[in-house]
């Protein structure tokens, strides 16, 4: 059976959602000086970046976590700094291909024991040697997969949500931008925490409320 997370809908008794936290990263262009050399010159320089990961909560779209690191960093390395930073305890951790590892699973379960870790197995994937008798949630996947197939797997395990943080990381570029303005890392992360409170602001604006008539 796949690892399902737990329903959106609240029941009795229960006021809060469930957190379904969407994971994935991005690249940001270093602006400067230089930029300014490239447009008045013509000339062309090899250009640099920093890559911005993000944690974004699926019922509201909101950016819950962020980190900003060298072009080179991992992903899956930075989904524990992601996961202290959510102050909510999530039903499911949702990311692509690249989160398929073993400290990825890990990282989740030392902090939230009962939340569904939904990541796409590698093609290469194999079950692990427990798999018969005491399977992974990885192991699980895997078996669906080999039942069903892969869009079969996204549709039941919950890993089409995913496509949420997509549309954040989209609405980043559009609004603020692709680049970071700032040449010192404090500043630029500084940066980074103003842009997640703007777009979080607005989508609380545009969001309508729903007030019960009786």
């Amino acid at each position: 059976m796949v690892p399902r997370p737990q329903s959106n809908s609240t029941d009795a008794g229960g006021d809060a959602q469930s957190l379904h936290l969407l994971v994935d990263s991005t690249g940001l262009k270093l602006c400067g000086a230089g930029e300014w050399l490239v447009e008045k010159h013509g000339t062309r320089r090899r250009r640099s970046w920093k890559k911005l990961h993000l944690g974004v909560d699926a019922s509201t779209g909101q950016i819950v976590a962020s980190a900003l690191t060298g072009k080179d960093m991992d992903d899956a390395a930075q989904v524990s700094p992601l996961l202290d930073q959510v102050m909510s305890s999530p039903s499911s951790f949702v990311g692509d291909g690249a989160y398929d590892q073993d400290g990825v699973y890990a990282g989740v379960a030392e902090r939230h024991p009962e939340a569904a870790v939904i990541v796409p197995p590698r093609i290469t994937a194999v079950p692990s040697e427990m798999a018969a008798t005491a399977p992974t949630q990885r192991d699980r996947h895997l078996q669906c997969i080999a039942e069903k197939g892969r869009m079969a797997w996204q549709k039941t395990s919950g890993y089409n949500r995913r496509a949420k943080v997509e549309t954040a990381i989209a609405r980043w570029k559009q609004v603020v931008g692709d680049g970071l303005r700032s040449r010192i890392d404090e500043r630029r992360a500084t940066e980074v925490d103003v842009a997640v409170h703007v777009l979080n602001r607005m989508l609380e604006l545009g969001r309508p409320n729903h007030v019960l008539i009786n």
